[in-house]
């Protein structure tokens, strides 16, 4: 038996969209590979290019950087091989959404103003932008980093909470055992200010 050793955070979100894509081929988790997950979040990097394991999940720009060092190299994205996972989400409770739908309008609206910008500018253009809030990253990394996301299709072109994303993150979090009950779309999802801002 092949057992590979995969460095990454014990119980969030990459282990369980990484388990589920596993799964979805066959493999399986608790048989077929070793998952260590004794290893610190910020340290996964170096424990890899340090010979702990054969595979890891890196988030930016530490994969980028094992691709600069020759320490690696990035042979599959989790967020192409999975789907579109809502990994990023905003909530309300209820009685705001309805007391202050000014105000939600008008932050759903900021947001779309950014995805627009993401869709209408080249990845250049983009990392020149936001170069300030990651100091620690020099702007070639940062390009480099957009450019893939780009090419991967990572920025939906709107905001909007989409019925199939929102099941596919039941199964992942099903499938991991974290959920127990799944929740009708209804009941948690409103689009109405996404689908206003999108226009």
């Amino acid at each position: 038996m092949i057992i590979y050793m995969v460095a990454v955070m014990a119980g969030g979100m990459p282990e369980m969209v990484f388990e589920y894509i596993l799964k979805k081929n066959g493999i399986n988790p608790q048989k077929d590979l070793s998952i260590n997950q004794s290893i610190d979040f910020g340290s996964t990097a170096a424990a890899f290019s340090g010979g702990q394991a054969d595979y890891t999940i890196e988030f930016e720009p530490s994969a980028t950087a094992l691709e600069a060092e020759n320490s690696g190299y990035v042979v599959a994205s989790l967020g192409v091989d999975s789907g579109y996972v809502p990994y990023t989400a905003y909530s309300a409770k209820t009685s705001y959404l309805n007391a202050n739908p000014n105000i939600i309008q008008k932050f759903t609206n900021a947001l779309q103003k950014g995805m627009d910008f993401v869709q209408s500018h080249t990845p250049e253009e983009i990392a020149k932008v936001i170069a300030p809030q990651f100091k620690e990253t020099d702007l070639a990394t940062i390009t480099t980093i957009v450019s893939r996301y780009y090419e991967q299709d990572t920025w939906k072109s709107d905001l909007i909470f989409n019925e199939e994303s929102f099941n596919l993150l039941q199964d992942i979090l099903e499938n991991s055992g974290e959920l127990k009950e799944r929740v009708p779309y209804e009941e948690l999802v409103t689009t109405t200010f996404a689908e206003k801002a999108a226009h």
